[in-house]
Order: structure tokens, then sequence, then C-alpha cells
């Protein structure tokens, strides 16, 4: 029997979208953005050298066919990439209506999104005042801060102290259709905060909002304010089974690490393991010893976006990269006969680009374990298919296997 292991690394864009045009950054069409192509010219100038110094060295991605999927997902041939494929490699196209992360992540898992996303007005409040009222009766204040569009890490620098003083939740969103609540740990409760975004998510996603996340951080004025590794997104269900619910109807077992449950609300998942990037990179090459015959393994990579893509932060970007690429042998070596590792991205968030939103690009499609096969422009729902298809369990949806 065979296994999977399907890791998407968050953003890792390669361009071309043929519908770029129609999504924008602060008002400038996405039209030309692709991540990756341009964090590996930024290195080759020297213009990413904080933390690291030159060309941007991916070896293992490129020997697998990253040059080769970026060239044929935007015609761009970046420095220091384009070594003659080993593995599989193509590029996938996204059709769901928005960039962002579910949109993403569902059609991958062979579910496109069949609707348009609510996003609020960037205004202030950007929030209905309906909305406002419903959250000072769930959180038992007089008041909210914030209620615009913000950076996470910015408005709580900005709204921390008044936060500690006043006992306020601080509300904001972004260019995603989200709805963020960020509260002190200790002083607001940890336990607290998550009550209040899992009450007031059903009221979100009747709006067709994508996800209420928590967002806890830690600190003092004096300190500084922190973000805490358990953050929590409650995000609309998928509307219809998806990958995972293939896989565990078939009677295997299904591991999710990062975000993944929260992605999928826990549905067709057996287990979850969270952390930092390295702390998930620990339980990817755990799991490669440990997962069982049949079975598939679904992983999201989230610092590359939260990090470095919305802070527009490219030495930290190719910093990441350049750390995932030097991971893989550790994957590699622990690899099964039959094992399948398909490496891809659910949208872009090219740091070169205007603003701090994602940017609709295609992602490269990277496979190890089958050998060199080039498998070319493929859709996003093509990925759940043909992990089906490598599993031998029943597929529904779109998708068409590659393999």
């Amino acid at each position: 029997m065979t296994r999977a292991f399907l890791v998407v690394i968050d953003s890792v864009g390669c361009g071309g979208a043929p519908d770029a045009g129609a999504f924008f950054s602060e008002g400038i069409p996405d039209t030309g953005a692709n991540t990756l192509a341009h964090i590996a010219h930024a290195c080759a100038a020297g213009a990413a050298d904080t933390g690291r110094r030159g060309p941007m060295n991916l070896h293992n991605l490129d020997n697998l066919g990253l040059g080769a999927a970026i060239r044929l997902a935007s015609g761009e041939t970046p420095p220091g990439l384009g070594a003659a494929p080993q593995g599989l490699w193509g590029a996938a196209t996204e059709s769901s209506p928005g960039k962002d992360t579910p949109s993403g992540h569902w059609e991958l898992a062979g579910v496109p999104v069949p609707w348009d996303w609510h996003y609020f007005p960037r205004e202030l409040p950007a929030f209905p005042e309906a909305l406002l009222a419903e959250m000072r009766r769930l959180a038992g204040t007089e008041g909210t801060l914030g209620n615009c569009h913000a950076s996470g890490t910015e408005i709580v620098a900005q709204l921390g102290e008044e936060h500690l003083r006043t006992g306020w939740p601080i509300l904001y969103t972004s260019a995603d259709s989200v709805f963020q609540i960020a509260a002190h740990e200790q002083a607001f409760g940890l336990d607290r905060l998550l009550r209040l975004c899992e009450a007031i998510a059903p009221r979100l996603h009747a709006m067709r909002v994508g996800r209420v996340i928590a967002r806890p951080f830690v600190g003092s004025p004096e300190t500084g304010f922190t973000r805490t590794q358990n953050r929590h997104d409650y995000a609309i269900a998928p509307p219809a089974p998806t990958l995972c619910d293939w896989v565990q109807g078939a009677g295997r077992r299904v591991q999710a690490i990062g975000k993944i449950g929260d992605i999928f609300s826990m549905r067709g998942i057996d287990e979850l393991r969270k952390g930092s990037d390295a702390e998930l990179m620990e339980h990817w090459v755990a799991l490669m010893d440990e997962a069982p015959e049949g079975s598939l393994t679904f992983t999201n990579f989230v610092e590359f976006d939260s990090l470095y893509g919305h802070r527009r932060d490219v030495a930290g970007y190719a910093r990441a990269l350049e750390w995932f690429d030097a991971q893989l042998p550790r994957v590699f070596a622990r690899m099964r006969p039959g094992d399948l590792i398909l490496i891809t991205a659910d949208h872009g968030n090219d740091p070169t680009w205007p603003g701090t939103d994602h940017t609709r690009e295609r992602v490269p499609v990277l496979g190890a374990g089958l050998g060199p096969r080039a498998v070319g422009l493929v859709a996003f729902a093509d990925v759940a298919a043909s992990i089906a298809a490598h599993l031998d369990v029943p597929a529904q949806g779109p998708g068409r296997s590659f393999l």
C-alpha cells in the first residue's frame, strides 16, 4: 500500500495567473506578480542579504523541477534556478474567485469555492454597527478597538496599551475575507478570546466571511507586544467533501500538520499537530516514520506568508525558502517505496509587490517518489484527484489525476 504527503508552502506563488489583472493589491492589478521569481532576482542583485547572502540557493526544490515550473507558469527564468528536473513538476492554476487561504486549500483538496466571499470595506469603521453591537454583547464590554483594515502586528503595537486599560477586544480585517480579534492572553484571557471567536463565527459565516481568527498576544507597553502560537481560525466548513473526507471515508488515516485543521474545520482529519514552522518540520519528519500505510499527511507551513509575505520582507522570505529547502533531505531519506510527496502552494504573496495583500498567481507543483515527470499546467483540483488516484480511493469533484 502507498502513502501520500501533501505539503503547502503558504503563499509561494510562481506568477502567470491568467486572470491576475482582475485582482488588486493597494489598487494595483496583480498582473506581473511573481513571488518566487522576484525573490530570486532580488537575491541575485544583492538586495536580500539580511541574514543570508548572494543568489538564492534552493538546490533540492530546483532538482525536483522548481525552476522549470516557474518558467512554465510565467515565462520567467529566475537566476540560480533551472536544473534538469528529477522529480514530478508542473504548475497549477486556481479557478476559485479569491486569492485567500480557504479558497486555495479547498480547491487543492478538490473543492473549488462556489461563491464570492464577503470583504469588509476600507472605511472607518470597517464593520457594520449591528456586528459591533453583537461583539460588545458577547464580549461583555462597552466598546471595541480598531474596527478597521490593519496589519496584525502594527495594530497590536498601536492599541495594546489601550486594550489593557479598557479590556476592549481589538477588531481588524485585511484584504482577505477575515474578521480578526486580538486580545491579551493573560489580561483578557485566552479561553475567553477563543469562546468569543467561536460565538461570533456563525454570524460572520452567514455573511460569507471566510474566517474568524483569534489573535492572542502577550507583553506590556514597556516590553512590547508579541503574538503567540495560540492563534485559532474558525473557518466556514467546505461546501462538499474534500480529499480529507475521501481518504477518511475509505477507511484510511488523515494526519494534519499546521493550520490544516482550522482551514477544514477538522472535517476528515484524525490527528492534528501544530506549532511554529520549525516545529511543524519536526512533525513532518516524524510522520515520515510514523504515518501508516495508505494514509494522507496534509501540511501547511504558514510563516512564509504570515512573517515575510505580508510584511514585504524579501530577505526573510528568501531565508525561509532556503531553510525549507535544506530540510528536504531529512524527509526524502525517510521515504518508503510507494510514497508520494507533493509540494505546492495556495496563492502568492509577492514581497516586492505594493501593499501587504496576497497576490493572484499560479503555484508550483513538485513531486518526489515517481521519478522525472512533467505534468504541465494543471488545475488546483487536479492535485486532490492525483493523490486520490495514488492512494486508490474514490475521488469527487472536477479534478482530474495528472498521474
